[in-house]
């Protein structure tokens, strides 16, 4: 008897937020720009680190604190932690997930994030403000590329589970939730209008 099985799966967690997602993004989107306005240093760091683009990473990557909306937002998303939490079956030890860091990202266009991970934390994701039709997604990559060595390539049809990289579409009132090791990017923005997303980290205190 023949048996394959799955093993060593790499799991993202991609949900809507839930009911009033309109009416929450439509104030993130206000104070998203009225942060970028005020945030000079951040601006800086932006054209240094982010050219074209701006990101609160490393200004203010603290929004979750900054007002009762961003508060909000951090609330509801923990509702998605936990079940992504449950859904991995970690053992937290009567300890909790809590939320570290929480920053601002605007794409004009032009813009892209390249590849990276997020060290030094277990949950990592990002709520979509404002998507624009045709706005790039989150690219995710196999985290085994590397040990692949002689591995022959895949077929251009091979199935998601077998593909190399696979892209979640960016969409507005959703969350996509990851292990914070795993490399993502996102492409450059090819549309004139601007791809707004809060991106987040969650350590296990």
């Amino acid at each position: 008897m023949k048996r394959i099985e799955g093993w060593f799966v790499t799991q993202v967690y991609h949900a809507a937020l839930g009911q009033g997602w309109q009416a929450l993004n439509k104030e993130l989107l206000a104070e998203c720009h009225q942060v970028a306005d005020a945030d000079g240093d951040g601006r800086r760091w932006s054209r240094r680190n982010y050219p074209g683009g701006y990101t609160s990473y490393g200004s203010i990557d603290k929004v979750h604190r900054l007002s009762s909306t961003f508060m909000e937002l951090e609330r509801r998303l923990g509702r998605h932690v936990a079940a992504f939490a449950k859904c991995m079956d970690w053992d937290l030890g009567g300890r909790r997930l809590g939320m570290t860091d929480c920053w601002i990202n605007i794409m004009p266009k032009g813009v892209a994030h390249g590849l990276h991970l997020h060290p030094n934390s277990v949950v990592s994701g990002t709520y979509y403000v404002r998507t624009p039709a045709g706005c790039p997604g989150l690219k995710f990559e196999d985290p085994r590329l590397s040990r692949l060595m002689a591995a022959p390539p895949r077929l251009a049809d091979a199935r998601p589970i077998h593909r190399a990289h696979v892209t979640y579409p960016a969409r507005a009132g959703h969350v996509t939730l990851f292990e914070s090791w795993l490399r993502h990017e996102v492409a450059a923005n090819p549309l004139g209008s601007e791809r707004i997303s809060i991106s987040f980290n969650y350590d296990w205190a």
